[in-house]
C-alpha cells in the first residue's frame, strides 16, 4: 500500500457513522450484509448510508455486490490488511517483538470487486 491509499483509507475512516459500518461490515465476515440491514444496525436514511459506502468504495475499503434486489456489502479485507500492514510495517523497529498482524479470511470465492 503507498501513502496516498493508506491516507484514503484513514480519511474514509474518519467519521463515525463510517467507521461504525466498516465495524459492522468486518463483524459480519466474509458474507457480509444487505444495505438495508446495515442500515437498519446503524439507524441511518438510506441516502445517507448511500453517502458513506460511497465514500469507504472509494477508499477500496468495502465493495458490493448485487444479489437480485439486495445490494450485499462486505469489507474488503485485502484492503484493510494492506492498511494495517502499512501502518505496522516499521513496528519497533522492526524487532521480533512486534509480530505482524494477523490477516483476516479473504473474501469469498466468486464475490466481485
Amino acid at each position: 500500500m503507498d501513502t496516498q491509499a493508506a491516507l484514503s483509507a484513514l480519511g474514509a475512516l474518519s467519521h463515525e457513522s463510517r467507521l461504525a459500518a466498516f465495524r459492522h461490515l468486518v463483524q459480519a465476515g466474509p458474507e457480509g450484509l444487505s444495505v438495508g440491514e446495515l442500515r437498519e444496525r446503524l439507524g441511518l436514511p438510506p441516502a445517507t448510508l448511500s453517502a458513506h459506502l460511497n465514500v469507504l468504495r472509494a477508499a477500496a475499503l468495502v465493495e458490493d455486490q448485487r444479489e437480485g434486489r439486495v445490494i450485499r456489502v462486505r469489507a474488503h479485507y485485502a484492503q484493510m490488511n494492506a492498511l494495517l500492514a502499512y501502518l505496522t510495517e516499521n513496528c519497533c523497529a522492526g524487532s521480533a517483538a512486534c509480530g505482524p498482524a494477523q490477516p483476516c479470511p479473504p473474501r469469498p470465492t466468486g464475490a466481485t470487486s
